[in-house]
């Protein structure tokens, strides 16, 4: 798989399947992805072109899962460690807050170690970092540290 960012638009992935036919995903700024798939004897023409929205996304990315994994799950190790994404909603309590104020580590022992914010990648935001609706948090701990984490910041 290959990735070119589209300057004002977001991040274009492109892959081949093992039959050789050509996919594409382009992660809008906005949250929604358009999906492409070319046709066989013309890589360049594009025979099936979809736009989902944001919500459309994570149902066709569930989909395309193993039922046992769940599409925010990144990882886990043998320490019992996991890492998740967990979106802050536009009616959350937090939007417009610094992440200190959620007292997170302090009441979860869990850590968020990066947000996504649109197209970019914020690694290791400190506790004055303004947190803003739409943003993804990777959260890293415990399975119940992470847990509680979301239900923190799913408070609205």
């Amino acid at each position: 798989m290959s990735s070119t960012p589209l300057p004002g638009i977001g991040v274009r992935y492109d892959l081949s399947t093992r039959e050789h036919r050509r996919l594409s995903v382009v992660a809008h700024r906005d949250g929604s992805r358009t999906l492409s798939a070319y046709q066989e004897d013309d890589p360049d023409a594009c025979a099936l072109s979809v736009r989902l929205a944001p919500a459309e996304a994570e149902n066709l990315i569930g989909a395309l899962m193993p039922t046992h994994h769940r599409p925010s799950l990144l990882s886990t190790t043998d320490l019992g460690l996991v890492a998740e994404r967990i979106e802050l909603s536009a009616t959350s309590h937090w939007n417009g807050r610094v992440l200190g104020d959620t007292r997170m580590r302090t009441e979860t022992g869990a850590s968020i170690v990066a947000v996504l914010r649109l197209a970019e990648a914020i690694p290791s935001p400190g506790p004055d970092f303004r947190l803003a609706g739409g943003d993804t948090l990777i959260v890293i701990g415990t399975h119940e540290g992470v847990q509680a984490a979301a239900d923190i910041l799913g408070r609205e």
